[in-house]
């Protein structure tokens, strides 16, 4: 007697597929420039074949749009659930999202000069960083906030701190979130 076809297991297996793919992608990113991102190397790392890799995305750029998709439903799952006016939760937030994602950040911020597509993350993430900015924050300042507040606020949170603070001069975590905190009260007090 023949086996039945099983549609759920070979989906399963097809889905599991594809996320070693993005992984892979994502981590020879985080490895390198994603202009010289090859579908040969993301296939050696996911150990599949190149056509395997062609069949789940379409080609490179297809890889590149979902390690994308990926990244930014981390970031959305890290800073979009902080409560609009909560400082303090807010910078949590932020610090936990810069420990997990600045280094692959600051690896598209270095590239992005020469990479249209990191370029276009990096816009992204700095649209993003303001909106979260001002949903977060707008609700401690007049309406409509001013601008330079705002860009003192952007300022005051970038990934730049964090990268100052926490890679350069070696603070923990809760360290700079308290520095951050200590801007951002700066700007909010201002008259």
């Amino acid at each position: 007697m023949a086996r039945p076809y099983d549609r759920t297991r070979r989906a399963a297996a097809a889905a599991e597929t594809t996320a070693r793919i993005i992984d892979a992608a994502e981590a020879a990113i985080r490895e390198g420039a994603p202009g010289s991102l090859t579908l040969a190397t993301v296939a050696a790392k996911a150990g599949v074949t190149v056509q395997t890799v062609l069949r789940h995305f379409g080609s490179r750029d297809g890889c590149l749009v979902a390690v994308r998709a990926q990244v930014v439903a981390r970031i959305e799952a890290q800073r979009g659930r902080s409560a609009p006016g909560d400082v303090d939760g807010a910078l949590r937030d932020l610090v936990a999202h810069y420990e997990a994602e600045g280094e692959l950040v600051l690896q598209l911020v270095a590239y992005a000069s020469a990479d249209p597509w990191a370029l276009a993350a990096v816009r992204d993430g700095q649209a993003y960083h303001r909106a979260w900015v001002l949903r977060c924050f707008g609700p401690r300042l007049p309406s409509p906030p001013p601008d330079a507040a705002v860009d003192a606020l952007v300022a005051a949170t970038d990934l730049r701190v964090w990268q100052l603070l926490r890679l350069d001069l070696g603070r923990d975590p809760a360290e700079v979130a308290a520095v951050m905190r200590r801007l951002v009260h700066g700007v909010l007090e201002a008259p």
